[in-house]
């Protein structure tokens, strides 16, 4: 089904302290995978990305990767969609497409027992996929519907102005939809050229959870891709820069709330401070009604609903982003009060506050690891955002390290309310 939200990169942080076994494995054709077997149900998550994208979108075609990924489960060969939908709902499996400006992503269900018949239905959405005419119609009429949604939006007009004012024309500048200009002409000889320059071999990640051996699953990776081009048309993409040096950007929008976002540069996941601001943006605005956000904008002064800020870590930059809605009355006053606190976190923080924003972030740690699924996609995403393959075992010791030492030294260092960009979207007074 086509979303509006785009593919994101799993959350990962949020591998358990104590993983299951990550096993690498190497398919005969030498093709990379990671594995956390489990036989105790009889499935196989099965998660494969390819590098890059809708970042690899042509010039003048911003659009047509994602009208592209979502057009794949359109039919594949001699099956037209109709058929297609049937073949894996005859099979109790489930496939699905999905893309940012990361990775172009399928994510499968495969029983064990037709386990090979669902890879063929992969394959053949990968490397036959038809792109018929009608298909492409109908799919791109739901994105320019997705579009045109966005355009009365608020808080899509704020995400998407907020993206023009950090990242400017590199892609994470841009929707990943495109706009009714870019996608409207696309057709099915689009749909063949965005896919050459996305999928292909030397581009390929794999990660898998399930009931599946090593042998097994190096042996399935190479049928699915056997026949999926070695080489991609499009060139990766390069590091993606910081624009924005601070500063409002208003848009008008007559409503009687104002959409707020902000933004400075984050820190990328490698950064030996990374971890010193993960704890740091869970007290000021990560930690829901327990931030210093929240309790200085909403629970002192009522002014908005809620607050939130997170780090954003993409394979070619990173953020520290945040967002909320005001009345247009009291939209300055909460700008305000961001500034002050972002000002303020180079004081330090309480004992308390890192305490409990420790106890937090490495006790829901083991909770999001509940199921193979999102087991196969985090691995996945460690593997493209370039984490070690024992990443796990470290991670919450890594927290627990920090020090309030450590936050006051990075929120002077990296924590400047004159460097946030903020993008008002509404009336404010």
């Amino acid at each position: 089904m086509l979303r509006a939200i785009p593919f994101v990169l799993a959350s990962l942080v949020a591998v358990p302290a104590a993983a299951t076994e990550i096993q690498e494995v190497t398919s005969p054709s030498g093709i990379k995978a990671w594995l956390v077997e489990d036989h105790s149900i009889p499935f196989t998550a099965l998660n494969i990305a390819f590098r890059g994208g809708a970042s690899l979108d042509a010039p003048g075609k911003r659009g047509a990767i994602n009208l592209m990924t979502h057009t794949l489960e359109e039919g594949a060969g001699d099956m037209d969609a109709t058929a297609f939908a049937a073949a894996t709902e005859d099979l109790g499996a489930e496939i699905s497409f999905d893309v940012g400006d990361d990775a172009l992503s399928v994510s499968s269900k495969l029983l064990s027992d037709n386990r090979d018949e669902g890879a063929a239905l992969i394959a053949a959405a990968l490397s036959t996929p038809r792109f018929d005419e009608d298909a492409v119609a109908r799919v791109k009429g739901q994105v320019l519907a997705i579009i045109k949604s966005e355009d009365t939006d608020p808080n899509a007009i704020a995400s998407k102005a907020m993206a023009k004012a950090i990242w400017g024309s590199n892609p994470y500048g841009s929707s990943i939809n495109g706009t009714l200009e870019s996608v409207s002409p696309l057709g099915s000889q689009d749909m063949i050229e965005a896919k050459n320059r996305v999928i292909a071999r030397d581009r390929v990640i794999v990660g898998a959870a399930g009931d599946i051996t090593p042998q097994e699953l190096g042996q399935l990776v190479d049928r699915i891709l056997a026949d999926v081009p070695a080489t991609a048309t499009a060139p990766l993409p390069g590091p993606a820069e910081f624009q924005s040096q601070g500063g409002t950007e208003q848009i008008d929008w007559d409503s009687p709330q104002t959409v707020i976002s902000f933004a400075q540069p984050g820190l990328s996941m490698d950064d030996p401070d990374y971890f010193a601001a993960f704890v740091a943006d869970q007290i000021i605005g990560g930690g829901g009604f327990s931030s210093r956000l929240m309790e200085e904008i909403r629970e002192k002064r009522g002014l908005t609903y809620g607050v939130y800020t997170s780090l954003v870590n993409g394979v070619y930059g990173a953020s520290w982003q945040g967002g909320m809605s005001s009345s247009n009355n009291t939209a300055s006053e909460a700008v305000e009060l961001v500034k002050q606190e972002w000002a303020r976190m180079a004081d330090g923080v309480s004992e308390k506050e890192l305490n409990d924003a420790k106890t937090y972030l490495t006790g829901e740690y083991p909770l999001r690891w509940d199921g193979n699924s999102k087991i196969a996609g985090i691995l996945t995403g460690m593997q493209l955002i370039g984490l070690p393959i024992d990443y796990p075992d470290g991670r919450n010791a890594r927290i627990e390290a920090v020090t309030a030492d450590d936050i006051a030294r990075i929120a002077q260092e990296r924590m400047d309310p004159e460097k946030l960009q903020f993008v008002l979207v509404g009336r404010p007074e």
